[in-house]
């Protein structure tokens, strides 16, 4: 029994899920289900209460998915050495916590105990500056060390000289060279100098051209350079692993204080997420009782539009503990028990509920029975799967329980389905539980009104207009308003007394004013199936000629013998002087029958076989023979 889904609790997570920002918030809403401490539940809803009061003067906290460095964290411990990017998100989270830090210090101003949580955040100010001082753009800064910025300016300085080098060379020998610019190749400054003079420069050849007519030479001057150069790159490098190094180890000295900041921004992304979700659907703090009380004042579906749903007004406790509540399809029923529900359920999670006013008891379970239900896999119909789930509720009621049933003892026949509806209400009546349920049946509103504990709710209806106005009324029972409905929808007079009496018998009919008096059904005109014809028998055809017999043959008037008779689609076959032909038997008319042309017996291969397959038929008598009958064209 999903009691999420039946009720709809799981979209109100797809809700609060959006409002949550880390990933261990987003885990733990998926997860949240009711409190049954009252102390932890009604810390949760202050904490809720105080979260949208600080958004609403405030607006939204600056949270941010931070959790995404406690790998960084991780690798910091284990004393390896953190990229500049790895240092770069510590730092972005640090400034994070700052942000937020700021945030809940100025809800002090509002003595709002949230606002407290601050003093447990430390955005370790050192390492954040020290970060910031040193990496830029996914790099260390040049300004990290003294000796970094030195060693780069020497870089600088020798690759400025080694240019300024190999252009001196090839201005000098401009008609050794193949273009009048320098060029870099495997890392190295070289001059494009023609086959013809590679003696005439000194240096070492680094590559050539595809068709070799030009090749890529360092001077020898400008290698002075490069191996400095390299030199100088080597000690970029030690400098640039000591201060990453240097970096990692501050990083892993404040893992402590990093990973704390990182539990409770967590903690109150989850808090704020229920601000917020406040805020979204305008919702209000229920107050909590352990009396076996409900109310709700102007109570709404949290997933309907507040502008389009009805004000529910419900009030349950005392010495009542079960309420029938009947009316019209479509009228609202269904949607009441699940605003109700729905209420309760997230009061008891911490939430605020979409009410003006309400005022909720703590239940240790929420059971229901909704919809349909049919269980194919089990091949279980939906009377089967219905009875099924009512048992597993009635197994688990007792008297901290709320139970909510929708169309008791509906799906088999209405007089045993009454009966169990009233077991259904007596058992629960007994495990002493809150109870709504919803039906049709009259008995069911008698037996209500006859037992103690249980009361009768109705969901008013517009006769007018025949639309349901959402509306209920504690304390009377309802009607189905079946016959008003059908009559008002155009149903005949004929039909409704027929309906009529065999609901209440024949005096009611008599008592009732129809709308449609003397109105009957309006046949309308309707698509006519085109049949198939069947085929005509052809045994009688099959039977009119036989083999042998003398035909002629229209319009031309040849006369032919039958060699196959009529088969199933009309056609003959016949003889003709030198030929054999198909022919439709309309197209032919008996000339001679057979039995006064040929005598008894007759052997018709000798007209229609040929001299060869006659033989073959012969020997195939007599003996075993590989020799093959040949099918004669047509």
């Amino acid at each position: 029994m999903n009691i999420e889904k039946q009720i709809e609790f799981d979209k109100i997570k797809e809700l609060w899920l959006d409002t949550a920002v880390t990933d261990w918030a987003k885990e733990r809403i998926k997860e949240v289900y009711i409190y049954t401490s009252e102390s932890e539940l009604r810390k949760e809803l202050n904490d809720t209460t105080n979260a949208r009061i600080m958004i609403e003067k405030l607006g939204t906290p600056p949270l941010q998915n931070i959790t995404e460095i406690r790998e960084v964290l991780v690798a910091a411990k284990k004393g390896e050495c953190l990229t500049p990017y790895q240092l770069e998100r510590v730092e972005t989270a640090l400034v994070a916590v700052k942000r937020f830090k700021d945030y809940l210090a100025r809800g002090k101003d509002y003595q709002n105990s949230l606002a407290y949580y601050e003093e447990n955040l430390n955005d370790v100010p050192f390492l954040r500056q020290e970060i910031n001082g040193s990496i830029r753009n996914g790099m260390v800064d040049d300004c990290a060390s003294k000796e970094l910025s030195h060693i780069r300016k020497q870089i600088m300085k020798c690759e400025d000289d080694m240019k300024q080098k190999a252009e001196k060379i090839l201005r000098a020998n401009k008609e050794c060279m193949a273009d009048n610019y320098c060029t870099l190749r495997n890392g190295r400054i070289c001059l494009p100098v023609k086959k013809d003079y590679k003696f005439k420069i000194s240096g070492s050849i680094i590559d050539k051209s595809s068709s070799g007519g030009t090749l890529f030479i360092e001077p020898a001057g400008v290698a002075q350079y490069y191996e400095e150069l390299q030199l100088l790159r080597i000690s970029e490098e030690n400098e640039v692993y000591r201060i990453l190094y240097t970096l990692s180890a501050c990083v892993m000295e404040a893992y402590d204080e990093i990973n704390e900041n990182l539990i409770m921004i967590e903690k109150l992304d989850f808090i704020f997420s229920k601000g917020k979700l406040s805020i979204d659907m305008d919702a209000v703090l229920p107050s909590i009782n352990t009396e076996r009380r409900i109310m709700f004042k102007d109570a709404r579906h949290p997933l309907m539009d507040k502008n389009i749903a009805v004000p529910l007004q419900f009030e349950i406790g005392g010495d009542v503990r079960g309420i029938v509540i009947t009316g019209p399809n479509t009228g609202g029923k269904t949607v009441a028990i699940k605003t109700v529900m729905l209420n309760c359920i997230m009061a008891q999670c911490g939430l605020h509920v979409t009410s003006r006013e309400a005022d909720i008891c703590m239940n240790n379970a929420y059971l229901c029975d909704i919809g349909d239900g049919q269980n194919i896999s089990e091949n279980l119909s939906t009377f089967s799967a219905h009875i099924t789930n009512v048992l597993q509720v009635l197994s688990e009621a007792d008297k901290e329980s709320f139970v909510i049933m929708d169309e008791l003892g509906s799906g088999t026949d209405p007089t045993e389905g009454m009966g169990i509806a009233i077991a259904i209400l007596e058992e629960l009546r007994k495990s002493n539980s809150i109870f709504l349920v919803t039906t049709h049946y009259p008995e069911v509103k008698e037996y209500a009104e006859k037992t103690e504990g249980i009361i009768n709710a109705r969901m008013k209806f517009d006769k007018e207009t025949l639309s349901p106005t959402y509306q209920m009324v504690i304390g009377e029972a309802g009607e189905s308003c079946a016959f008003y409905i059908a009559d008002r929808l155009g149903m005949p007079e004929s039909m409704l007394k027929v309906a009529i009496s065999a609901s209440y018998g024949e005096e009611a009919v008599k008592n009732y004013s129809f709308h449609n008096a003397g109105k009957t059904v309006t046949k309308k005109s309707t698509r006519k199936i085109s049949k198939v014809n069947k085929k005509k028998n052809n045994t009688e055809l099959s039977t009119k000629y036989s083999i042998g017999d003398s035909v002629m043959i229209y319009p031309d008037k040849k006369i032919g013998i039958v060699c196959e008779p009529v088969n199933e689609k009309g056609v003959l076959r016949v003889q003709l002087p030198n030929k054999k032909i198909w022919i439709n038997h309309k197209r032919v008319k008996l000339h001679v029958a057979a039995d006064k042309l040929y005598p008894e017996d007759y052997d018709f291969s000798i007209v229609f076989d040929s001299v060869e397959n006659r033989k073959k038929r012969h020997d195939m008598q007599r003996k075993f023979t590989d020799e093959v009958i040949e099918k004669e064209e047509n």
